[in-house]
């Protein structure tokens, strides 16, 4: 995996075991200090992994043990992650991973769809050690398909387009990449996406061969194109669902009997 951005923390980019109440990494697989950005990152990352469900609940305690950390610092983190979007305070209740809407999540595969399409069209032709790392990543993610590790193959895929962006040169979009994947992680996860992960792992290398031949413009339709297949394959007819109120009434409207002829 390429480096983390000057500036930012070293980060653990291949997950690895969760704890069975918060589904993150184990502390004992951080060899950096933990503070409250460090705390987010691996929540994200778990999101990343689909180890943590849309609507699952983050305990404060269970999080400060788990890190071993203050429950301040744990809520520090907790408001980091609420800033970018990930989770939200449910009065009396304690925090919880968002459920993304239909809506919310068609705006973040258009996001994608802009800031991807927007890296490729603006690239020269990559440096064959750009194309050699996107392909060892590709391998990666063919071995956990092979393997059956379902979080770390679940990370990679979603890895895959931060790695794109890295790679590219693109350090300040690849962050906004992140974020923007995990958020169409969640969709995925919610509104259980068909896409296979060995049609994702495919596609991937399609791009990637195009960048190695100079077709930019080839690489750039294929990305679209695989955002879209990802996007069309969620169970979207969930959000259709009526709301309570419209639920109630309809749960409550009276039955329609048959008149007894007299």
């Amino acid at each position: 995996m390429p480096s983390a951005a000057p500036g930012r923390p070293k980060q653990a980019r291949t997950p690895s075991g969760g704890s069975e109440d918060t589904q993150v990494p184990s502390v004992g697989a951080l060899d950096f200090a933990v503070s409250p950005t460090v705390i987010a990152e691996q929540v994200v990352e778990s999101i990343l992994a689909q180890k943590l469900a849309p609507g699952e609940r983050l305990g404060e305690q269970d999080l400060a043990t788990h890190f071993g950390v203050s429950r301040t610092m744990v809520r520090e983190a907790l408001m980091q992650l609420q800033a970018r979007g990930f989770v939200e305070v449910q009065s009396k209740r304690g925090w919880f991973v968002v459920e993304p809407s239909a809506e919310e999540a068609r705006d973040a595969f258009s996001a994608r769809r802009i800031v991807e399409s927007g890296i490729l069209a603006d690239a020269g032709k990559p440096l064959q050690k750009v194309i050699r790392r996107l392909r060892e990543h590709i391998a990666d993610e063919q071995r956990a398909i092979d393997g059956a590790d379902a979080a770390t193959r679940a990370f990679l895929l979603a890895d895959f387009h931060v790695c794109l962006a890295e790679q590219m040169g693109h350090r300040l979009l690849s962050d906004m990449l992140r974020d923007l994947t995990a958020r169409t992680t969640l969709a995925a996860t919610l509104f259980q996406s068909k896409h296979e992960a060995a049609q994702s792992c495919a596609e991937h290398g399609e791009i990637v061969a195009a960048l190695e031949a100079g077709n930019n413009a080839l690489a750039r339709t294929l990305m679209l194109q695989h955002i879209g297949n990802v996007e069309k394959e969620l169970e979207v007819e969930r959000a259709a669902e009526p709301d309570a109120p419209t639920r109630l009434r309809a749960t409550l409207a009276p039955v329609a009997r048959r008149r007894v002829a007299t």
